[in-house]
């Protein structure tokens, strides 16, 4: 593992090296749970981009009523073409119903079928298996620590990408 000094004492060069190797590493790790991830979700035919759409649409108070396009797009960071194609897919295979909002003719909900409900249900215990061992040797303080230091750093990335992220 590579040795790092204190931040604070560092100079511009070395924080600039430290952010670098940071960075690749947050590259290497993504690059990563998308091809593992992908292995743990496989028996049910699912992507990680699957399995990140039907995780925002299964969770309490969004299962009812799905959610827009937009909305989808803002939870899980990423740009209306991937996501159509993913939705499309999702769709073909019976896991999600886009319905029309009451009153407004275009706007339409993302929603779970019960298809899509029972595909994410048996999602779980190959999921909870990757969290396992993908996790193995860290302390819940430690996933907690990680946890809190990759959201901040999302809020520093979400400033940067500015108003047109939305």
């Amino acid at each position: 593992m590579d040795q790092i000094a204190p931040i604070d004492s560092l100079d511009e060069t070395a924080r600039f090296d430290i952010a670098n190797r940071l960075f690749l590493r947050l590259y290497q790790a993504s690059n990563l749970l998308h091809k593992t991830g992908t292995r743990a979700v496989s028996g049910q035919g699912a992507t990680t981009q699957q399995w990140a759409v039907l995780g925002a649409l299964s969770r309490p108070g969004v299962r009812e009523a799905g959610m827009t396009v937009k909305d989808l797009i803002g939870f899980l960071m990423v740009s209306r073409q991937n996501l159509t194609a993913v939705l499309d897919r999702l769709e073909r295979h019976g896991h999600i119903e886009r319905v029309r909002i009451a009153g407004d003719g275009r706007l339409r909900h993302i929603r779970l079928t019960p298809g899509g409900a029972n595909t994410w249900r048996a999602m779980q215990s190959g999921i909870r298996a990757y969290y396992a061992e993908a996790l193995d040797g860290f302390s819940t303080e430690e996933c907690v620590q990680l946890f809190r230091l990759l959201d901040r750093l999302r809020g520093s990335l979400g400033r940067i990408a500015g108003p047109e992220a939305d």
